[in-house]
């Protein structure tokens, strides 16, 4: 990993700043993506914005700044984004700030005061290297300031014409991908700008490796095999589960896709159990109904735990005595277990309740 601290001037970066909204906003000449097309909008405050202009005036240091070297020898903004985007704000005459007693756009300024401005000096690394050392590496820096969420963090690494397309579908506002899965009730949480629709798309194709998926097709032309896949899953849920409600929304859509797209599914029969298991008392876990009417694995419903009053007053019943191995425990040495299994209609009651020791609660529960 090759990394180069570099001291930039203002007047240098900003050079032919341009905001072109959600298709990206750029600077330093063209060479630098301040914000690549589709990444997360502009989120400072008008306070942390008007915060970062004082200190450049009254020439105390900001932070360190971190440039991503790219394939084509330009750059792109790794961490610094917001207080760049702040300075050139300025510096272009989008807002005032309070000015030494006075409200002040930049071109108020006198020639000294500008010039103070422009020939601050930003200290900014440029980073390259291979994926892995950069990715291990901006895992470690992350992140002063604004915190990059992980998919960010990626997508800073593996640059390339399959991310731009894939940034195109899955990372704009009001995005395919984002109206595809809303349409009829929204079925995966976060933001696509700031990368958590691609991110969840990604986890779901390659079974939670993304970086696997993103190094095999960095240099791809486009990203249509992610968005027909994504099609796949978001139709698949649709037709399977037609009756939305809002704990569909999270569940990992991809999996449960990857695992029984080809098996047949009766959706009337689903739903009839999906009614009853939405008024059972003992399911905490309503989002865990659709993984386990597939499943059939209990550990997706998080059921109701017996209450300490409940333990104690099975294990007083038995006197102590575990009704599997006939032996005498402490009450910490024993776990309580359903009498009649919850999935043959057993409650989580006092009286479907038993304590058995640890060994032979956890042989009975294969664990």
């Amino acid at each position: 990993m090759k990394i180069d601290l570099h001291k930039i001037k203002i007047a240098d970066v900003v050079k032919d700043y341009k905001d072109s909204e959600e298709e990206g906003v750029t600077a330093f000449g063209g060479k630098l993506d301040i914000r690549p097309k589709y990444q997360r909008e502009f989120v400072y405050s008008g306070k942390q914005r008007d915060e970062v202009i004082r200190t450049v005036k009254n020439g105390f240091p900001l932070n360190v700044m971190y440039w991503v070297k790219k394939e084509d020898g330009n750059f792109e903004v790794l961490d610094g984004q917001q207080r760049t985007i702040s300075i050139a704000q300025f510096v272009n005459g989008d807002f005032s700030i309070e000015f030494d007693g006075r409200i002040a756009m930049f071109h108020n300024l006198t020639k000294e005061e500008q010039d103070k401005i422009l020939n601050y000096d930003l200290m900014i690394y440029h980073c390259e290297g291979n994926d892995k050392e950069k990715l291990d590496w901006f895992k470690i820096i992350n992140i002063a300031g604004e915190k990059l969420f992980p998919q960010e963090l990626r997508n800073a690494v593996y640059t390339g014409p399959w991310l731009s397309d894939a940034k195109l579908k899955f990372s704009k506002s009001n995005c395919a991908a984002y109206l595809l899965a809303n349409d009829g009730g929204q079925l995966i949480t976060g933001s696509p700008i700031r990368q958590e629709y691609l991110e969840t798309a990604l986890s779901w194709i390659n079974n939670e490796q993304i970086e696997e998926y993103m190094a095999k097709h960095q240099h791809d032309k486009n990203a249509d095999e992610l968005w027909q896949y994504f099609q796949n899953v978001i139709h698949w849920v649709r037709k399977v589960f037609p009756n939305y409600r809002k704990e569909m929304s999270g569940v990992n859509w991809g999996e449960l896709y990857n695992e029984f797209k080809d098996k047949k599914l009766n959706s009337e029969k689903l739903e009839t159990e999906i009614k009853e298991l939405m008024i059972d008392e003992d399911v905490t876990k309503k989002s865990g109904i659709y993984p386990y009417v597939l499943t059939r694995k209990e550990r997706y419903l998080s059921i109701r735990a017996f209450t300490p009053n409940m333990k104690r007053e099975a294990y007083e019943r038995q006197n102590g005595i575990c009704p599997v191995c006939k032996e005498e425990f402490q009450i910490g040495d024993m776990e309580a277990d359903h009498i009649n299994p919850w999935h043959d209609g057993g409650r989580t009651t006092a009286e479907n309740c038993q304590m058995l020791c640890k060994e032979d609660n956890r042989t009975k529960s294969g664990i």
